[in-house]
């Protein structure tokens, strides 16, 4: 199952998406998962932290997965992205 996660911007760097969308506790772990080579995203291997992803990305690790998704530039989460 994908789980959608929505964005307010029009992209998001892969590490911080990890993060965002829980599949990692932080920086370090995305960081050392993505050296590995234990990151798909668009079901293709992806090195680079800092990848750029769009609306439609999806990323998976393990068994898990994650949509990248337009979120409402209106709602106020109180999150700073």
């Amino acid at each position: 199952m994908t789980t959608d996660v929505p964005i307010s911007d029009e992209s998001i760097r892969l590490g911080q998406f990890l993060k965002l969308a829980n599949l990692v506790e932080n920086g370090s772990e995305a960081k050392a998962l993505i050296a590995g080579r234990m990151v798909r995203v668009n079901d293709e291997v992806e090195t680079r932290r800092g990848r750029q992803l769009t609306v439609g990305d999806v990323v998976m690790l393990a068994s898990q997965s994650a949509r990248v998704t337009a979120g409402d530039p209106d709602a106020d989460d109180g999150l700073p992205w």
